[in-house]
């Protein structure tokens, strides 16, 4: 008997590697999300491709480079004929279920005027079969289900602000509006549970992805206060803000973009403190180990329903979250923190492994269709990791990962942009990360940042210290010849002849 090839992609919004593996690990319990990385192959070195959400998503969707889908910002459109993953499964015969958002802005040249679908970027990505909306300050079907529960609220801006007790006067850390039971987590895993049960003959793809632990940093009770704010530890710096902004022009804005204030909902002035930034990230844990029931759910349906030996099953976040760390907040900085997120992926008959590999977004879609026994197209920039989940992993695999940031706006001007005195085409960057070094280039006139992790890594850029000249240029061809072989190749690579069109493979690093 043959069984069905299903697929759970399961993507967290803004949590950070370190939250399972690292600094913020002793801080957090997530015993459902830790089960599963023991029973599936732990990538430990994984990093999105690029932030912050659209961009991350597109990368992970697709397969592409910022550089080569262009969907650079979250408001930038996903040209509509972009290979894509929910694409590519139609082709293999599935109908790509969607629970949740992809963050897609819509491709304005397909759509009259006036289309609902041009007026935000929450839509989803085309090929999709939205069957729960859940889209951050738009999802009908959850305030919907809250007004039904009892809730009172003008709009969703008070779904996401803290509810001050008793008369008290209020706290960052007070809970929300609605009950745990009731939360946007606990209410889109039911719906994906009551929706799943009449896909269970298969083959099934099922793109689930959950809003938590992204800001507003609020949660229900008890997740509100589940952690101490004294017991968390302090961000990580280089002294004060005002010696850190001296550091890099790029520096200042990178801080002021997100003060914790914007963190928060309902609290104008709130104060770069010790104790600011512990409570925010005893919060922010709390939504961690809210996401983490909910998921444990999801695995003890798939285990309860005979599923989980016929699922692939991957788990990621679409990027990660600063925390207060270089005081900076949210996802538009140059450090690991921002860019490290969690992979783990199990097959039917891989046996666990740890991998300390470097991996990067884009291969996650090569990866499932790989799994399917499907072509993956030329526009792919990733590659499998089919042969990590089978105990054979590549000997030709990458030393390094890519990632983009673009922090312009066309139209009008980011604190980036006003700060550094640029233009949009030039608020962009790129890392690459090498087996010793991390290199920042910036497409404007900013000098670059080399870490060295044979010293202090992100604790000291070394791109103007004289021992390490030799490094930066290296690093820096390594840069370009990347970004030269990765360059779009959707047809590239196929050559039109007397007997119609030829297409070579593409060989990717």
């Amino acid at each position: 008997m043959t069984h069905p090839q299903n697929v759970l992609l399961l993507v967290v919004d803004q949590m950070r590697a370190d939250c399972l593996h690292g600094a913020l690990a002793a801080h957090v319990d997530l015993p459902n999300l830790r089960g599963f990385a023991k029973d599936s192959v732990d990538f430990r070195k994984h990093y999105s491709a690029a932030n912050p959400c659209g961009p991350s998503r597109a990368s992970l969707l697709t397969g592409q480079f910022a550089m080569n889908h262009r969907a650079v910002r979250n408001t930038a459109p996903l040209a509509h004929d972009t290979p894509s993953l929910p694409m590519e499964m139609r082709k293999a015969g599935y109908l790509p279920l969607l629970f949740g958002y992809t963050d897609t802005a819509q491709d304005p040249r397909i759509y009259p005027k006036g289309d609902p679908a041009l007026t935000s970027y929450h839509t989803h990505m085309l090929g999709f079969q939205e069957i729960v909306e859940m889209r951050y300050g738009q999802s009908k079907p959850w305030t919907a289900h809250l007004h039904k529960q009892g809730y009172s609220f003008d709009g969703p801006t008070e779904l996401y602000t803290p509810v001050a007790q008793g008369g008290n006067v209020p706290r960052l850390n007070d809970p929300a509006l609605y009950a745990a039971k009731h939360s946007d987590t606990a209410y889109l895993t039911n719906r994906f549970l009551k929706h799943m049960t009449s896909e269970e003959s298969g083959p099934w793809f099922a793109h689930l992805t959950y809003i938590r632990p992204h800001p507003p940093l609020v949660a229900p009770a008890p997740y509100n206060t589940l952690y101490t704010p004294a017991d968390m530890p302090l961000p990580v710096t280089q002294g004060t803000m005002e010696q850190e902004r001296a550091l890099h022009p790029f520096f200042a804005p990178m801080q002021d973009h997100l003060p914790p204030q914007k963190m928060v909902n309902g609290f104008e002035n709130v104060p770069r403190s010790d104790d600011t930034h512990r409570t925010l990230r005893a919060i922010y844990l709390g939504l961690a180990a809210e996401l983490d029931k909910h998921v444990g759910r999801i695995l003890n349906y798939l285990k309860d329903s005979g599923q989980y030996d016929d699922t692939m099953i991957i788990i990621t976040a679409d990027h990660g979250e600063m925390l207060g760390d270089r005081h900076a907040w949210g996802k538009h900085s140059v450090f690991d923190a921002a860019y490290h997120i969690p992979l783990m992926i199990r097959i039917p008959g891989s046996a666990p492994a740890v991998i300390h590999a470097p991996t990067q977004s884009t291969d996650i879609t090569p990866t499932i269709l790989n799994w399917l026994g499907r072509d993956v197209p030329n526009a792919v920039d990733g590659r499998s990791l089919l042969g990590f989940l089978k105990g054979a992993p590549p000997k030709d695999w990458r030393d390094y990962s890519y990632s983009e940031l673009d922090f312009g706006q066309p139209g009008s001007q980011t604190i980036y942009q006003k700060t550094l005195g640029i233009t949009a085409s030039e608020s962009n960057l790129c890392i690459l990360r090498g087996p010793r070094y991390t290199l920042v280039e910036f497409a404007c006139d900013l000098p670059p940042m080399l870490f060295d992790f044979h010293g202090k890594g992100e604790a000291q850029d070394v791109a103007s210290h004289p021992d390490h000249q030799s490094a930066l240029y290296d690093m820096t061809r390594r840069m370009l010849r990347h970004r030269m072989r990765a360059a779009g190749q959707n047809l590239s690579l196929t050559t039109i002849t007397s007997d119609g069109p030829v297409t070579e493979k593409r060989s990717v690093d």
